[in-house]
């Protein structure tokens, strides 16, 4: 068998770092609402790999959890010392077993595979413009079961 190539990738610190082997199976550039609050930006773009794919080389991870409009919970990871989303997990039909890798966290070039797929065009920003060739308004896991929290409100 053929050796799987390899990349690795960490925070901002330096503190977390990982490897990942073989392409992501899933790869996409998303607009939905959980990214840009995860990314405090417009989007974000996640490289999924199968879970023993992904080896945590060093650092300290803290996890944020929560449950998704669609009922999926969700766990993000991410440095403790500053604060850098490295990875987060889905348990959700498609995507269970697998590990999204922050794809702005791999090494340079960063991009190193090809973005084909935009997700929850929906609540794209208007300034936005990305070539990518598959584009859809939600996602294949999105089938709400509540409405999202007010955030501008907190109970």
């Amino acid at each position: 068998m053929a050796e799987m190539e390899t990349h690795e990738g960490g925070c901002a610190c330096g503190a977390v770092r990982y490897r990942t082997a073989g392409q992501p199976e899933i790869h996409a550039v998303c607009h939905c609402r959980y990214c840009q609050l995860r990314t405090g930006s417009a989007f974000g773009v996640g490289a999924y790999f199968p879970d023993t794919d992904v080896t945590l080389l060093s650092g300290d991870l803290s996890e944020h959890k929560y449950k998704t409009q669609s009922g999926n919970n969700v766990t993000t990871c991410f440095c403790k010392k500053c604060g850098t989303t490295t990875h987060w997990q889905i348990d959700s039909e498609f995507l269970s077993g697998k590990t999204a890798i922050a794809a702005g966290t791999f090494d340079p070039p960063s991009f190193w595979f090809d973005v084909n797929r935009e997700i929850f065009m929906r609540t794209k920003a208007d300034f936005v413009e990305i070539d990518a060739v598959n584009k859809f308004e939600t996602s294949g896991t999105y089938k709400p079961i509540k409405e999202d929290e007010d955030r501008q409100n907190p109970a």
